[in-house]
């Protein structure tokens, strides 16, 4: 995995003490893992329900019933729905929060209505919410809760690919497979507890262990599989394009390559996924799909749909901080700092991460500054592991107060640097391999470009957003491309945001989503 390096000693040598040290600075979503995983792995997941809210007050309740119940009015008498409503509230924080605007949730609304004329259980009712993330991921809680991000919405071509992922967690539904999955991890949960305390991690234990993580696995594969086949003939019963579904998957494996120059390194990927790889997924979706005739048939909603997310907000959000390039910028708390050639910055919701060459990594993250308490006395206040306080050294960091020291733990070696601002403490620790070279001169880079931004300078930046435009006759995927702003690789992105392949070209007239700020 791209961060394993990374994660791994970082965690060991960051400790937070007390809630004081919680980050004051989260960023969500560009983690280099989710689209590695979540890209591929985006229609797996849970069970769910969906109910859009248009604005702050007003709500579309989604069902053919004479007399619908909210997803709050049966949960009273559900435990289904209980579940659901209980982990809610932990979804929405844990993604950013909700992403209100009111053309999508009215496009989501008119098909999920669709849908539900067609699905195993018409009277369900449903509750949709858009999670604020630039993740591409989608799921479902028991009880009619339906989660989308808006990084997913942004990948989609049309509503009939939105209603593929749609149809298939609403069949996670009207399965139970919610129910079921937690059933047998809470089952696996007491044996995996079982087996470590009685046979102590010998090889016995050990295979014992990898059984039960196999017997989740093919568990989350068959439910996988039996929701394809319902979203599908869900998709094609309500109009839509059934072949949708495999043209989605494709999409997603096109970002995941985008993302990353070797997508099928992790071994995982594919071993304890909760799905069936993407080929075989892919070729099993036009399978279904043929039931309903040859490629051409119902309808893709093409236009409807880019109508819908036209403006939609892509990438980081301004209370996360943007990312461009090898700089990280975040004008709610006016600060920015680069990383040398070779990084790549991953925005997650704990801390910024950036990994390099030679197994080099970055966190930064920020916290509250306790009243009178110094930074060299802060640096020694138990959050580092191995910290050499023998190396604890004050620097000025462009006019700041700041503090580095060595750490070590077990192969790795560390710089600790806190910064200064205002009442925030930020914090850059950088891990290398014990004797490597590349440790000092990494630091020192990200204590050069470590500023404050001024008034004007956080002004000027604007978040990134999907723009749909025409192409004109003179128009190329070359030079549309060329228009596209705040990203890594224009072309590539250009071209699988807009579900062309590699050496497709543009027809005058074709819609497009180009990102600008």
């Amino acid at each position: 995995m791209a961060l394993s390096y990374g994660i791994g000693p970082l965690q060991r040598v960051w400790r937070n003490r007390s809630a004081r040290h919680s980050a004051a600075m989260t960023a969500r979503g560009r983690n280099v893992l989710r689209p590695r995983l979540l890209a591929i792995l985006m229609l797996a997941s849970a069970t769910a329900g969906c109910q859009t809210s248009l604005s702050e007050t007003d709500t579309v309740l989604l069902t053919p019933s004479q007399s619908p119940q909210t997803v709050e009015q049966l949960s009273r008498d559900d435990p289904r729905a209980q579940l659901g409503a209980r982990e809610h509230p932990r979804i929405v924080a844990s993604y950013g929060g909700e992403y209100k605007d009111q053309r999508t949730e009215l496009l989501l609304a008119r098909i999920v209505g669709k849908l539900t004329e067609v699905s195993e259980n018409p009277q369900q009712t449903y509750r949709v919410t858009v999670l604020n993330s630039p993740a591409i991921n989608a799921f479902a809680l028991p009880g009619g809760y339906l989660y989308i991000t808006r990084g997913l919405l942004a990948l989609a071509n049309d509503s009939a690919e939105i209603a593929a992922v749609i149809s298939h967690e609403m069949a996670h539904v009207t399965a139970n497979h919610g129910i079921e999955r937690q059933r047998r991890e809470e089952a696996e949960e007491i044996a995996s507890r079982v087996v470590s305390e009685v046979l102590s991690g010998d090889l016995a234990g050990r295979q014992a262990l990898a059984r039960g993580q196999m017997r989740l696995a093919a568990f989350s594969r068959n439910q996988e599989l039996q929701a394809d086949v319902i979203g599908i003939r869900m998709l094609g019963e309500a109009g839509y394009d059934p072949y949708a579904a495999a043209r989605f998957l494709e999409s997603m494996a096109a970002f995941s390559r985008y993302r990353t120059a070797e997508p099928d390194d992790d071994p995982q990927m594919d071993f304890l996924a909760s799905h069936p790889n993407a080929p075989q997924r892919i070729e099993l979706a036009r399978r279904h799909a043929r039931a309903f005739g040859p490629e051409g048939v119902g309808d893709r909603d093409r236009d409807r749909y880019l109508d819908g997310i036209s403006g939609l907000l892509f990438g980081d959000s301004p209370d996360e901080g943007y990312v461009r390039g090898r700089t990280f910028l975040h004008p709610r708390l006016k600060i920015r700092f680069d990383v040398p050639e070779g990084f790549e910055i991953d925005n997650t919701a704990e801390a910024v991460l950036a990994t390099g060459p030679r197994d080099v990594a970055i966190r930064f993250d920020g916290v509250e500054a306790e009243r009178g308490v110094g930074l060299q006395d802060y640096i020694r206040s138990g959050w580092v592991t191995g910290l050499d306080e023998s190396s604890i050294t004050t620097l000025d960091v462009n006019g700041l107060e700041a503090v580095s020291a060595r750490a070590a733990a077990d192969r790795w070696e560390f710089d600790v640097t806190v910064v200064r601002l205002d009442n925030q403490i930020y914090r850059f620790l950088t891990a290398a391999p014990r004797g490597s070279n590349d440790l000092q001169p990494t630091a020192a880079v990200l204590r050069r470009g470590f500023r404050e931004l001024s008034a004007g300078e956080a002004v000027a930046l604007q978040p990134l957003r999907v723009n749909v435009e025409r192409a004109g006759p003179g128009d190329t995927v070359a030079s549309l491309s060329r228009r596209m702003e705040g990203t890594d690789r224009p072309e590539a992105l250009f071209r699988t945001l807009n579900g062309l392949g590699s050496a497709a070209g543009l027809a005058p007239g074709t819609r497009v989503k180009l990102i600008v700020d």
